[in-house]
């Protein structure tokens, strides 16, 4: 059974725009695509850039480095990254952002 951890409040990731946070010695980015909210972890599969450094891209994260897109909701990788990234069950309560992490 996953324990969800508040992570932020709503209002600190504003529409289309993410924003990463250290939680339990990882780094979780937040997305907020068109007012749904989405975990996944910081980290490019292809290169270990910093994913919150890039651009939300048609409900995909793209990494600064190369431009590889990962889906929000799946993690599913486009080239030149070929493994997905994690992502995480969202959930919201009142204004708290929970994530589960495992």
């Amino acid at each position: 059974m996953s324990n969800f951890i508040a992570i932020a409040k709503i209002s600190d990731v504003a529409p289309n725009t993410m924003k990463s946070f250290d939680v339990n010695g990882q780094t979780i980015l937040i997305a907020n695509w068109e007012g749904t909210l989405f975990a996944t972890q910081d980290l490019c599969t292809h290169d270990d850039g910093t994913l919150s450094d890039g651009t939300l891209v048609d409900r995909a994260i793209e990494c600064p480095r190369h431009g590889a897109q990962f889906d929000l909701e799946t993690g599913r990788a486009t080239l030149p990254a070929a493994m997905a990234i994690r992502t995480f069950p969202v959930k919201i309560e009142g204004d708290q952002i929970l994530v589960a992490l495992e």
